[in-house]
């Protein structure tokens, strides 16, 4: 009989959050690319379950043209009337302009520090990932120095819906900082 994996208590509620869960959050990553898709998706999220814009991915796939901050850079007032009818995002206007103005300062910090992750790991200790050894659910924070110093930044710079709880929300689903539970499949 095979043993039940023992996962972080927050992902057992759905098969989308137990796949994220073991495949992506927490994994270190230094793709510009998938830090941008983060971007774009945690903003999203600003108010909401992470559930709920996980469930809608794919959507913001197609419609944030695969996340390609270039053309999402360029995108105009006809293609923000266009998304605000798209079934497939939230259609928050707010969010879909702040997802195309993120893009044209993503891009110009890209072009400052050479790439989006050099910039946020500029914040880091050490320029490295924090490993935690979180023991329960409880023990896991909102925020941290890190978030709070590079929410600021990026407030500063002019980026919308990025504040320090979605900040470290970031840092976490892209291993910045592994909070995954000590004991945890994924630990």
């Amino acid at each position: 009989m095979a043993k039940e994996l023992t996962r972080c208590a927050w992902c057992l509620s759905d098969p989308i959050y137990i796949k994220y869960h073991d495949e992506e959050w927490g994994k270190e990553t230094h793709d510009d690319k998938v830090l941008f898709e983060f971007l774009i998706l945690e903003s999203a999220q600003a108010g909401l379950s992470w559930i709920t814009v996980l469930r809608k991915r794919a959507g913001y796939k197609k419609a944030f043209a695969n996340f390609d901050a270039k053309k999402i850079a360029k995108f105009d007032d006809a293609k923000v009337e266009e998304l605000m009818v798209f079934d497939g995002i939230i259609k928050n206007r707010l969010k879909i302009k702040s997802a195309i103005s993120n893009a044209q300062l993503f891009l110009a910090i890209q072009k400052e520090y050479g790439s989006f992750d050099a910039y946020l790991y500029s914040f880091m200790p050490k320029g490295k990932p924090i490993i935690n050894k979180r023991k329960s659910l409880s023990e896991v924070p909102a925020t941290s120095k890190e978030s709070d110093a590079i929410s600021k930044d990026l407030k500063k710079r002019g980026f919308k819906f990025f504040g320090s709880t979605i900040c470290y929300a970031h840092m976490q689903a892209t291993g910045m900082v592994n909070d995954h539970i000590v004991g945890c499949c994924a630990y």
